[in-house]
Parts: structure tokens; C-alpha cells; sequence
């Protein structure tokens, strides 16, 4: 793994990790009957943590595609597009 693929997986782990830390804080804000405006803000930032892990993890994918060779069979504009979209 070169350093760049070791930098985009460090920052997708710490992404999830905030994103477990955030999850905690909804459940424990739901146990204690937290204000419904700070559940939605909590489940705000779980969502937008997890959004940006799945970002960083389709940009590191385009950028392995597009290191290689034209023989190598990368994934389709649908598919990617379709990937896109589901963290849309």
C-alpha cells in the first residue's frame, strides 16, 4: 500500500470513528430524553460523518483507476455514477 492510499484510509477510519462517537451521543441522547433538536442535530453529524467516509472512499477509488494502465478494466461511468448516488 503506498502512502497515499495509506493516508486515505487513515482519514476514512478517523472519519468512522467520529461517526461511532456521534452515533453514541444520539443513543445516549435518546436514553436520557435529550431535546429532539439535539437528537437531529446529533443524527446530522452521524450522517454527514459517514457521507464524508464514503466520499473519501470513492475519490481514493477514481484515483487508483485512474493510475492504471489502459489494459486494466476499471469500474463503468454507471457505475460510478451510481456509487455517487447512493451517498447522494
Amino acid at each position: 500500500m503506498d502512502s497515499a492510499d495509506l493516508d486515505a484510509q487513515r482519514r476514512v477510519v478517523n472519519r468512522l470513528r467520529r461517526a461511532r462517537g456521534q452515533l453514541d451521543a444520539v443513543i445516549t441522547a435518546v436514553e436520557t430524553e435529550a431535546s429532539c433538536r439535539d437528537i437531529v442535530t446529533q443524527l446530522a453529524a452521524v450522517t454527514h460523518a459517514l457521507n464524508r467516509a464514503g466520499f473519501v472512499i470513492v475519490a481514493a477509488a477514481l484515483q487508483e483507476c485512474a493510475g492504471r494502465d489502459d489494459d486494466a478494466e476499471g469500474p463503468t461511468v454507471e457505475e460510478l455514477e451510481k456509487v455517487f448516488l447512493s451517498l447522494a
